[in-house]
């Protein structure tokens, strides 16, 4: 790469928003996939010296400390952080007016700096301030909390209260507004208002081109109803009459529903979904509008364990700042994989015993399975049939499973599902040892995806938009089993980076066909791999590297936002 891939290309151009924000295990101010995305995002956009600002919301209570019973019964307390600690008080302050208040707002900078020194700053807005009302104070307290005219605040001081902390830190020149998610929508109706110059005014149509030219979205859920919808007299109550009736003659409404997702497609001149095949269902749920795809990928200086940075260094110095080069993982010998992987299972191994006083053996088969606890990610679905997974630990060889994931407060379905794990746990522990371990982080997901042997997945398709966690997998050498829904479509060829969970991904899911097929596999295919080809393993998991390592990472997919949404001549500087 050349020295203009790393160096600073002027002023921030780009101004990335995004509901939550995983840049550091130190700041919980992120659930889950989309908020470790946009942290990769920008820490991507760093080592290639792209001028992107980020922007979030502070949250100081956290998403939450998850605490499970003997029983899997899960119950959550605030995180105790503080953020003085770790980001930088701003002194420009920024204002929004929300039911008729004004409501305050200060910005907290944290600094992503790049492998080349190239720095991202983000902010982090909050209403803590002594100015504002006790109500208005915790409108940056909790992560998709409280209920919808609380979340719909939250989104006012998101999206236009950011757009103002953008004009109060000298942020004049923002060429694209890139909405990650439709949490932060009610920019654009903060862009309108400078347009028009005014309040309660409708945009010309030429306005709202310009508009479009600075308006980047992604979308991230294929299922409707997981996309923020509010009522209009909500909107008419948080929002004013004269904010409303801009949004109704702009047409960026349905009926009477501001629909967050709807207000982004209507004035964004760049939509994409997340993979290829997310793309073509949210083609299927908004075919007005053109909805390209840039598949996701994860940073990987930050996912790649250290024994394999070391590896990686020795014979690949160049991965660091560019990705591509990882595809030479295929030259690396394999008895060096294996030491690398057997260093990242030990000190796996070592964070469950410390976390759950549990002893796992490290020659033993070793299943991962860390998401958000959501029904449609079917946890229990390994764990459907109990008596096939002690005949496979039994004839074929030992196996056992570690387990991470959190259940929003609000979702009983996804607390069900922990319960129905530990149930699982306990009927089968004796053949099978399984671990759920409680309070899922960043830190216990890099230890969990570099650690394992293979990486679960069983989405309930086509609910996984594209999913991540595979991926920092693979950047470890570490195959999946995995259902063929959002980026595994893309990355899985069968018995070289991994295995399939059922045959088709145009097909919706079967559970009982696809229980049966994650089992048969694990019988025939995976384990006997294991046991009785360890070469072949170890040459599978140099697949998994070398194949899609150089594709499912930040560097590419920033690249992509940079030529195809921002207009940027970046990838052909950037990757030279």
């Amino acid at each position: 790469m050349s020295d203009a891939s790393t160096a600073s290309f002027g002023p921030a151009t780009i101004a990335y928003f995004s509901m939550e924000v995983g840049v550091d295990a130190g700041i919980p101010t992120y659930s889950g996939g989309l908020g470790i995305l946009a942290g990769d995002t920008l820490r991507a956009s760093a080592d290639l010296g792209i001028p992107v600002v980020g922007m979030t919301l502070l949250y100081r209570k956290g998403y939450f400390r998850q605490h499970l019973d003997e029983h899997g019964n899960q119950s959550e307390s605030p995180v105790e952080w503080s953020p003085e600690e770790v980001l930088e008080s701003v002194e420009p302050r920024a204002r929004v007016t929300i039911e008729g208040r004004t409501v305050h707002i200060r910005g907290w900078r944290y600094n992503v700096r790049g492998f080349g020194g190239h720095i991202v700053p983000v902010y982090f807005l909050d209403t803590s301030l002594a100015e504002n009302s006790e109500w208005d104070r915790t409108l940056t307290d909790h992560l998709y909390g409280g209920d919808n005219h609380y979340r719909l605040c939250q989104e006012v001081v998101l999206g236009i209260g950011g757009i103002a902390m953008l004009r109060s830190m000298g942020h004049k020149e923002i060429q694209s507004h890139h909405m990650n998610e439709g949490h932060s929508a009610l920019l654009t109706l903060a862009l309108i208002e400078e347009y028009t110059h005014k309040t309660g005014a409708a945009p010309t149509e030429a306005q709202k081109d310009e508009i479009r030219r600075h308006c980047v979205f992604t979308t991230h859920t294929p299922v409707p109803a997981g996309h923020d919808q509010f009522p209009l007299d909500l909107a008419r109550r948080v929002l004013g009459e004269e904010r409303v009736d801009t949004l109704l003659l702009t047409e960026c409404c349905m009926g009477e529903t501001l629909n967050m997702t709807y207000l982004a497609l209507c004035l964004s001149r760049y939509v994409n979904g997340v993979a290829m095949r997310h793309g073509q269902i949210s083609r299927d749920m908004f075919p007005s509008y053109p909805i390209n795809s840039i598949t996701n990928g994860v940073h990987a200086g930050s996912w790649i364990a250290e024994p394999f940075q070391r590896l990686y260094d020795k014979y690949i110095p160049e991965w660091h700042t560019d990705n591509l080069y990882l595809r030479y993982a295929i030259g690396i010998p394999l008895d060096e994989i294996r030491h690398a992987h057997s260093e990242a299972k030990r000190a796996l191994l070592d964070e469950v015993r410390l976390r759950s006083g549990v002893e796992l053996d490290p020659q033993v088969m070793t299943l991962g399975f860390a998401r958000r606890a959501s029904t449609y990610k079917r946890a229990d679905l390994l764990l459907s049939d109990l008596d096939h997974l002690r005949r496979i630990a039994r004839q074929v060889g030992p196996l056992q499973i570690i387990y991470a994931g959190k259940a929003h407060p609000r979702d009983e379905g996804g607390k069900a599902l922990i319960r129905r794990v530990f149930e699982a746990i306990a009927a089968v522990r004796d053949e099978v040892p399984v671990v759920y371990l409680e309070d899922y982080d960043m830190v216990l997901g890099h230890r969990i995806c570099s650690g394992v042997d293979i990486w679960v997945n069983t989405p309930h398709k086509p609910q996984e938009a594209s999913g991540t966690s595979g991926m920092k997998a693979a950047l470890n050498g570490v195959p999946s089993l995995s259902v063929l829904d959002g980026w595994w479509i893309e990355g899985h060829l069968e018995g070289v980076t991994g295995w399939s969970i059922g045959d088709s991904w145009q097909l919706a899911s079967d559970s009982a066909a696809e229980a049966a097929s994650l089992h048969r596999k694990l019988e025939y295919l995976v384990l006997p791999t294991f046991y009785t080809r360890p070469v072949a393993f170890l040459e599978m998991m140099r697949s998994a590297i070398a194949i899609n390592g150089p594709f499912f990472n930040a560097q590419r997919m920033v690249s992509q936002y940079a030529k195809n949404a921002y207009g940027m001549a970046i990838q052909s500087r950037a990757l030279t």
